[in-house]
This record gives structure tokens, sequence and C-alpha cells, in this order.
């Protein structure tokens, strides 16, 4: 009778002794079945035939991908959405809405194109508050959740069961036995450190919990891509936050390898929340198997009227559908420009035609502003990142790397007047592959605040001019050019 051992070692000669055709058969696969980018194709079939073994084992867990169906449904609130959708569409149509309202003047085609393509209604009283720094961030969302009455809607890429989280969790559990339904919905990959035991421990102390694609046999996660990557928070439908922190300590600066972290985080009070909680809800609703549209509270009570003033549009985008609307947003944004552009993002690797649009916009004498960090977190991802914003320096692009500690701030500032931030990095892997949420702020008092802040860190930047570009070391050369012929797969 065979053994284990040698039914695997049959199996693994098997596997390889047949490599040549099992290439062949993903090839067949990439080519004909997959709508994928054609840069993205040919770095696939490369890296089957060049590498085939450790290219068929990058396949399986990189490559694959996810047929662009629909799996977070939204049938059971198109009524509700539908009748705010055509009022505004009448009202842009003729430009009634531009001419009542000078903040989104000239942004009427943006704002359709989000109407028509996710149902993002603009909000017009929105009061936003801009975080940069994670301890006042979290501070700030800890006193929120102190005061919510009804429920708290939790949903992060990544958690850490640490000291931040604790604060969070002692929070969370007070407010259970108060009545107050809380849920958090989490990424497996993200979250894979945390054990499952304790999150049926928390389970236990009344507060719901659910996992976003979760691992096979809790240890096996085949889909490295397609992951949730947004950071949700609502509260009573009264407050929302959206942006890059994460629930760690490093993001609060208590990780030695990155420092001080250098993000920025949205607080919003207004009807703006309600496209927090859609996009929250969707999930949930996939994740957990719980259809919360049945209960009014959650999507259909009007939150207070609030006396802000910001427009916004909440926007998302996924790999289950055939747009990618966060992408478009900036390249709409970017083809409308007239005099600045200021981007702050830890990944760089735009696709074709945002790269186009900023070399197009950076060689007309558009003032473009790019600022990346300084150490990296992922290293492939990084010297692919320095080698795009070579290409944008030498088109004379303004590109800073900033110095103090670790930037992950994710988002572009457009004339002084509009404001894209969110979850979603200027790179293809979230242009395509993750789920992303962002805000589209139409404020110049925001824009500006933004902007501002922008400047603010070049004190703690560095410039990289042409001539010290020119000149880096043939070392690095080689980085960014092995990592440039990556990107796609990046």
């Amino acid at each position: 009778m065979e053994t284990a051992w040698e039914v695997a070692r049959a199996a693994g000669i098997f596997l390889l002794e047949h490599m040549f055709l099992w290439n062949m058969l993903f090839a067949f696969v990439i080519i004909f079945f997959q709508r994928r980018d054609p840069k993205s194709v040919w770095a696939w079939l490369l890296l089957l035939y060049f590498i085939p073994i450790l290219g068929f084992a990058l396949y399986l867990l990189l490559g694959m991908d996810m047929h662009k169906r629909k799996i977070f449904r939204i049938k059971e609130v198109e009524d509700h959405l539908s009748e705010a959708i055509r009022q505004q569409e009448h009202r842009l149509k003729t430009k009634g809405l531009e001419e009542t309202d000078s903040n989104i003047s000239g942004y009427t085609d943006l704002i359709m194109y989000n109407l028509e393509t996710s149902g993002a209604v603009l909000s017009d009283d929105n009061d936003v508050d801009l975080f940069t720094d994670g301890n006042r961030k979290f501070e700030q969302l800890i006193e929120d959740l102190r005061g919510a009455k009804m429920f708290i809607h939790i949903q992060y890429y990544i958690i850490r069961n640490d000291v931040l989280f604790q604060r969070i969790v002692d929070v969370l559990k007070e407010k259970a036995v108060q009545g107050v339904e809380v849920r958090i919905l989490f990424d497996a990959m993200g979250c894979r450190s945390v054990n499952h035991r304790y999150w049926k421990k928390l389970n236990r102390a009344g507060i719901m919990t659910a996992e976003f694609f979760p691992a096979l046999m809790r240890r096996l996660q085949l889909r490295i891509n397609y992951r949730n990557h947004r950071k949700i928070v609502v509260i009573d439908n009264e407050i929302g936050y959206v942006g890059g922190f994460n629930i760690g300590k490093e993001y609060i600066g208590l990780d030695e390898r990155f420092g001080y972290w250098r993000d920025t985080h949205l607080r919003i009070r207004g009807s703006g929340v309600m496209g927090l909680q859609l996009r929250f809800v969707l999930d949930w609703n996939y994740a957990a198997r719980e259809n919360l549209f049945g209960n009014g509270k959650y999507l259909f009570q009007k939150p207070r009227i609030h006396p802000g003033c910001c427009e916004m549009q909440i926007i998302s985008s996924g790999p289950d559908h055939s747009l990618q609307q966060i992408r478009d947003n900036y390249l709409r944004l970017i083809h409308k420009v007239s005099h600045s552009i200021y981007i702050q993002t830890p990944y760089f690797i735009p696709d074709e035609p945002i790269f186009s649009a900023l070399l197009l916009a950076a060689r007309s004498g558009i003032e473009v502003n790019i600022m990346i960090p300084c150490k990296p977190d992922h290293p492939f991802v990084y010297w692919a990142t320095y080698s795009y914003m070579g290409d944008m320096v030498m088109a004379g692009a303004n590109c800073y790397i900033y110095q103090n500690g670790f930037l992950h701030c994710k988002g572009m500032v457009v004339d002084g007047r509009v404001l894209c931030y969110g979850t979603a990095n200027m790179d293809i892997r979230s242009f395509a592959l993750n789920f992303e949420v962002n805000a589209v702020v139409y404020s110049e008092q925001k824009a500006r605040e933004m902007e501002d802040i922008f400047r603010e860190d070049l004190k703690q930047s560095s410039r990289v001019t042409r001539d010290l570009y020119a000149g880096r070391k043939l070392r690095i050369r080689l980085k960014e050019q092995v990592c440039r012929l990556m990107s796609p797969l990046l």
C-alpha cells in the first residue's frame, strides 16, 4: 500500500513532467477567455514560459481573473435611489444644478458619470474634517463611538489585535451591552494575523463579525487579488469615516520599522454618510449572508440636517464591475485640470491612460505635484513606483519623497476646487483588482486645505530633480527596470 509521501511524490513528478502542457493551458485561458490589458497578458505569458514552476504558482495565487459579475446586489434599494437620481440627472442635463451651484461648475459631466454608473447621488449638506495624524483620528473615532445610540458599522482591510484595537473593542463592548448594534467586517487576507477564536470571543460579547473572502480551512488563501481594501465606519447614519488608516499600532506611530505614519482620513457629517452606509451594507450582506435592507433604519432613515456646505459623491469600484469608477474619476479630473494637480500616494504605478494623461499635463505646463514615501513596505512596488515617478520628473513634474516616516495617504486635489481621497492607491491593483471606496468632494475650502497640507508636508520632504534622477546608481536602475517589467502584475 502506497504511503502518503509516495502519493505526493508521484503527483509532484506528474505535475513537473507535464509543466509545459499546464503552461499551454494557462496561456490559452489568459489569451482567449480573460479580457485583460495586453501588457498584463504578455507579462503573464513571459513569466509562465521563462520561469515555469514559479510562474505557474504565481498565476494560481495572483493571476486568476474574477468574472466581472455584480456580486453586490442593490436591487432592494434601487426604488429608493431612482427618484433622487432622476431628479439630479434632469437638473444636470438642463444646467439647472450648475447654474445655482458654483462649487460644481465645470464638473457636471463627472457628477453625471458617477450618477449613471454607480448611483452616487450628490449631497450638499456635509461637514468634512480632515485627519492626517493617526492619534487624532482614532481619538475622535473613539469619542464618536461612545456617542452611538443605534448602531456602529466598522469595516477595515487590516485589523491587528494590538493596543489600538483593544481600546476600540473596550468601547464596542460597552455599547453592545447598552443595546447598540455593533458590526465589524474584515478582510481575510488583511486580518490573517488575528486568530478566528478572537472573532468568536467578540461574537459572544455581542459584537457581530463577518469575514470577506475567507481562506480555505482558515489557512490557505487562494485569493491574493480581489481583496476588500475599504476602510469605512458609519455611526447611526450621522457620522462616517473613510480614508487610508487601518487599525494597528503602526498607524499611530508605534512601529519602529515605519516610524511616524502620515495618512489622510475624512470624517463626514451629513447626507454623504449614506453613501458610505450603502457601501458597507452591500459588503456586509455579501460576506455575512444577512440582508440589512429589510430594516429601514440602516438606509432609508434620513440623517439630521447639518449646516455643512461641502458637496460630495461617494464612489466605489471593484473587480466585480466592468468599469473602473475610481480610476475614471481620477482620469476625468486630470483631463479637466487648468493649472494644478496634487497627488499623494504610497504606490505610484498608474495604468496607461492615467500615466499618459499626467505626462501630457506636465508637458503642457500644468503644475503636477507628486509625493511618495521614502521607505518601501513592498520593495517591488516601491521600485516600480520610483521608475514611474522618474518619468514624471523628466516630463517636468514636481516630485517629492516624504522623509518623516511612512506616507500612506491616497488621493488627488485638482485646481484647488475638487479633491478625491479615500482608500484607493494610484496603482493598477487599486484601480482593477481591489474593492475600494473614495469620496469626491467639490469644495474650494477643503481642496485648498488639502493643498496646504501638501505644502506643509514639503517641509519634511526632499525633491527629486532631473539631475538627481539621471545620476542614480546602476543597482537602482536595475531594480527599477525589473520591477517596471513586473508592474502589470503588481
